[in-house]
């Protein structure tokens, strides 16, 4: 199986329709993970593959346009046909299950432990599944939120999750063979540090010596036309725009 990546939805910061909220499956060394479950991936995911095939579930942080598809994956493994084999792992910040739970007024998730297992992301956290390697590296967000480094036969994919300008970007990033990076906003408001223009995306891109960027979480006061142009101006290298449907090898 080749190191891919599927795009699911990029969309910031509610779905449009046929632009679902960020989500993406990646595929490589005999797993296929979720990477977040914006509102509206969970139908695109289905599009991929069986969702009972996952072999786990990464979010990277809490606002609703990068997990609240979680519920439909309930309704779906729970109650829709789709019942995984074992439960399915999900790394995720630690309020993920109890937030879960919430929805169906219950005081704790153990009840979706036949369908999911819930296991809290930390800096440097690692998860293996077969000859893919998953580490978790904490960016600033306004939440507790983490990028992810996926690492496979040698390729690396890196993804910013939702994060502003920070030195751990840059590390995520390190020589990645594809970066998939948000820019979110077109200017920072003073004293916000929570999103990345395309520039920041940019010159991320540059510093860390990626080899190629793939702009995604484009924002309401941009195109992604736009936002991957000027990406692409800071970054001198080989950009392109996440689009739904469309998948990347690493």
């Amino acid at each position: 199986m080749a190191f891919t990546l599927t795009v699911l939805g990029t969309a910031s910061p509610h779905p449009q329709p046929g632009h679902p909220c960020s989500g993406y499956l990646l595929r490589g060394g005999g797993a296929e993970v979720w990477v977040d479950a914006g509102p509206g991936s969970f139908a695109e995911l289905q599009r991929h593959t069986d969702p009972a095939r996952l072999s786990a579930i990464w979010i990277s942080h809490l606002h609703a346009d990068h997990s609240a598809d979680l519920l439909s994956a309930v309704y779906g493994l729970a109650y829709g046909g789709l019942t995984p084999p074992a439960p399915i792992p999900v790394h995720a910040p630690g309020d993920c299950a109890q937030r879960l739970a919430g929805f169906f007024g219950r005081p704790d998730a153990g009840f979706l432990s036949g369908i999911l297992d819930f296991r809290t992301l930390y800096e440097g956290h690692t998860a293996r599944y077969g000859d893919l390697l998953l580490t978790s590296r904490a960016v600033v967000h306004d939440v507790e939120a983490y990028g992810l480094r996926a690492e496979c036969e040698g390729r690396v994919l890196a993804y910013s999750g939702d994060s502003g300008p920070c030195a751990a970007l840059g590390r995520l990033a390190a020589d990645a063979d594809l970066f998939l990076c948000e820019a979110d906003i077109d200017a920072h408001r003073e004293g916000e540090q929570v999103h990345l223009t395309p520039e920041d995306a940019g010159h991320t891109a540059r510093a860390a010596a990626a080899s190629r960027l793939l702009v995604t979480h484009v924002g309401p006061t941009l195109t992604r036309e736009s936002a991957t142009k000027r990406a692409a101006a800071a970054f001198g290298g080989r950009t392109t725009t996440a689009r739904e449907g469309e998948t990347a090898t690493v």
